[in-house]
C-alpha cells in the first residue's frame, strides 16, 4: 500500500511539473504551428507552393541555398583543418587564442553584419583604400559576397570548438598504430582521423546549414542588393501585410532545415550504432 501511494504521488508531482511546460508547448508553439500551416490556404492550395511557382521567391530560395551551402562546406573544411591543428599543438596562450577564435559566438548578426560593413561598406577601409588610389569606392558588403562572408565569420567559430573537441578525444592508439605501421599523413587523415570525425562534420554541417538558412540579423543589414529567404518572409508580413504567403516561405523554409537536421541525427545515429 505505501509502495503504490509513493508512486501516485510521484505521478502527481510529475504531472504538476508538466502541466506548464505542456501548456507552454501548446500556446507558443503547436498553435501558432498549426495557425502558420493553415494560412496558405486561404488563398488557395495554390499558395502552399508560391516559393516554386513565383519567380521572385524561387530565386530568394535559390540564392539562401547556395549561400548557406557554400558557407557550410567551406566553415567544415576550414574549422577541420584549424580544429585538428589546435587540438595536435600544445603552445602557450593556446587557450586565450581559441577564446578569441569562438569570440564571434556572442555577437548578434548585426553587429557582424556591421563589422562587414566597416571593412567593405561604402565607408569601410576597402573603399577608402580604392578611393585612396583613384579607384572610386568599391564595395562588397551589400551583396552575396558580403553576406558569404558575415556568414563565415560567424560560423566558423562554431565549427572550430567542435573539431577542437572532437579531435581531442579521438583515440591515440589508433594514430600510433598507423604510424608504426609506416602509413604516410594523407592515409592517418583518411582512415584513422575522417572516419572518427564524421559524427562531428555531420552534426556541425546540419547547424551551420540550417542557421544559415534562417540567418535574418545579418541579412537584415547587408542585403540591400539581394535578397535571400528571411527577408523575403520579412517583406511580406512587415511591409506588404501578406501573411499567407509568409507562412508559405515559412513553412518551405522550415521544411528544408528541418529535413535536413532530420537526415543529419539519422546518419549519426546509424554510425553510433555500427
Amino acid at each position: 500500500m505505501a509502495t503504490s501511494s509513493l508512486s501516485r504521488g510521484q505521478r502527481t508531482i510529475l504531472l504538476a511539473c508538466l502541466a506548464p511546460t505542456t501548456a507552454f508547448f501548446f500556446a507558443f508553439w503547436l498553435l501558432p504551428m498549426a495557425r502558420l500551416i493553415m494560412l496558405p490556404a486561404q488563398e488557395g492550395w495554390e499558395a502552399y507552393f508560391s516559393v516554386l511557382t513565383h519567380s521572385r521567391y524561387l530565386t530568394s530560395l535559390i540564392n539562401t541555398l547556395v549561400l548557406s551551402i557554400t558557407v557550410t562546406l567551406l566553415t567544415l573544411v576550414l574549422g577541420a583543418a584549424v580544429g585538428i591543428y589546435l587540438a595536435k599543438s600544445h603552445f602557450k596562450g593556446k587557450q586565450i587564442f581559441l577564446s578569441l577564435l569562438t569570440m564571434p559566438l556572442s555577437f548578434p548578426g548585426v553587429i557582424v553584419g556591421f563589422f562587414v560593413i566597416l571593412s567593405g561598406g561604402r565607408q569601410g577601409f576597402v573603399a577608402d583604400f580604392f578611393h585612396s588610389i583613384g579607384m572610386g569606392r568599391i564595395t562588397f558588403a551589400y551583396g552575396m559576397l558580403g553576406l558569404f562572408l558575415a556568414y563565415l565569420y560567424f560560423s566558423l567559430p562554431r565549427a572550430i570548438a567542435n573539431y577542437t573537441a572532437a579531435a581531442e578525444a579521438m583515440d591515440p592508439s589508433l594514430e600510433e598504430a598507423a604510424r608504426t605501421m609506416q602509413a604516410s599523413k594523407w592515409h592517418i587523415v583518411r582512415d584513422v582521423w575522417f572516419p572518427q570525425l564524421i559524427p562531428t562534420t555531420i552534426a556541425s554541417g546540419a547547424i551551420i546549414f540550417a542557421t544559415s538558412m534562417g540567418a535574418f540579423g545579418t541579412a537584415f543589414t547587408l542585403s540591400s542588393k539581394i535578397e535571400v529567404l528571411p527577408i523575403s518572409i520579412y517583406n511580406e508580413f512587415t511591409n506588404y501585410a501578406n501573411f499567407a504567403t509568409a507562412a508559405s516561405l515559412s513553412i518551405a523554409l522550415g521544411l528544408i532545415t528541418w529535413l535536413v537536421l532530420f537526415l543529419a541525427r539519422v546518419i549519426t545515429s546509424d554510425n553510433a550504432k555500427t
